[in-house]
């Protein structure tokens, strides 16, 4: 038994003799986060949410920690409060895979994660992280593998970065009798998991499924996976930025040139007559645990678009369905959820479209086991397939 007692003792002896201190960095694309303290005895980071109040909530961190031994144990301390603390953190090994950790210890407004690392380098995150350069090579990507896509920029942020954005349509039908569809994601860059829904709609529609070959030939479908490129660059929250929420931003006169070339975008298609659907994607609150939608308040719907909104949210309910299944109620954001509630994008393009057109706000979990890049993925091929069973079942009237 001594025997067996000192020789744990030598291997945590060597184990620490060899371990370099820990270095925590946040100087790449997306990292955000205050280091508080680094215990390098007992190999514990403690941090908290990084970025400018100015610039959103203050609720994303994202780290990359150097100097671990392979198989060692690191301790992550995170503060910032509920928004801020996942039951489960993110990680990667390669900056490019991201797992889960076990569920964390909670204390206050704090959480504590223990995880095994099997690198010397490895990435910690609120969620799985995914950026500019992820979306740009996302759409590219597409327009390299798919004949039917094509990438382009749909405008240049404010600080001068490309938002890049997809458009998918298939020879079918004449163009004039297509369906047209904008999907979006990212209007708050902290919410990573809307643009893994994002990533896992358009991989479905461009591949073999058919369901998603009809969906191509009956419609032309615009995706931009990050509207809120600057703040998703420099690792800032986004939401209730100054001057001006993306979301809160769908007026007359926006502020960020995302929403105004959406904005565009849409009225083109709207005018043309060939606009049916726009889907928000976001993530909801920390206890939010199935997703659900965002619908406008009901006195700004038509008869015809209060029918096409039930068809459209019966298909998806009949396509969701998990383990991040779709939730059986709507929540409406109306006058009583913001006093800016008329400048939010769905409110918005439902005031400034024609009446049969669907517009809701898709908000997929991000606190549960299945917040995953594959969990989100799933939840965005569902999406497809809800759309494309809503057009099969539900055509549009002619346009008069």
């Amino acid at each position: 038994m001594r025997h067996g007692v000192l020789a744990l003792l030598l291997v945590a002896s060597s184990v620490a003799a060899s371990a370099a201190d820990l270095v925590v960095s946040t100087d790449f694309e997306g990292g955000s986060a205050d280091v508080e303290a680094v215990d390098q005895e007992n190999r514990v980071v403690r941090i908290s949410p990084g970025g400018q109040r100015k610039r959103g909530w203050v609720c994303w961190w994202y780290v990359r920690i150097d100097g671990l031994v392979p198989g060692e144990t690191l301790v992550l301390d995170v503060g910032g409060g509920v928004w801020a603390t996942p039951d489960r953190a993110t990680f990667s090994t390669d900056g490019k895979t991201w797992q889960q950790t076990e569920r964390g210890k909670r204390a206050g407004q704090r959480i504590v994660f223990r995880q095994k690392c099997d690198a010397e380098t490895v990435w910690f995150a609120w969620g799985p992280p995914f950026t500019p350069t992820d979306a740009t090579a996302l759409c590219e990507r597409i327009a390299e593998e798919s004949p039917h896509a094509e990438s382009f920029v749909l405008c240049k942020t404010r600080r001068g970065r490309p938002t890049p954005a997809l458009r998918i349509r298939q020879d079918g039908v004449a163009n004039e009798e297509r369906y047209g569809l904008w999907i979006q994601a990212r209007q708050h860059a902290w919410e990573s998991g809307g643009s893994w829904v994002g990533r896992g709609f358009v991989e479905w529609l461009v591949s073999d499924d058919p369901d998603a070959e009809r969906l191509r030939k009956s419609a032309v479908v615009t995706f931009v996976p990050i509207m809120d490129v600057d703040n998703t660059a420099e690792g800032h929250g986004g939401k209730n930025q100054s001057p001006q929420d993306h979301n809160r931003d769908w007026t007359d006169q926006p502020y960020w040139r995302a929403v105004e070339a959406a904005q565009a975008g849409i009225g083109k298609l709207d005018v043309a007559g060939r606009f049916d659907l726009f889907v928000d994607l976001h993530n909801p609150g920390a206890n939010d645990r199935r997703p659900f939608f965002y619908t406008p308040p009901a006195d700004l719907l038509s008869k015809r678009g209060q029918r096409n909104l039930a068809a459209f949210v019966a298909a998806a309910k009949e396509e969701i369905v998990g383990p991040l299944e779709l939730a059986d109620k709507q929540r409406v954001s109306g006058a009583g959820y913001d006093k800016a509630w008329r400048a939010i994008s769905k409110n918005w393009v439902t005031e400034h479209t024609r009446d049969h057109v669907v517009a809701v706000t898709l908000e997929t979990s991000w606190n549960t086991p299945h917040s995953t890049t594959d969990g989100y993925q799933r939840v965005g091929r569902e999406l497809g397939e809800a759309i494309a069973t809503y057009f099969e079942q539900s055509p549009r009237t002619p346009v008069e």
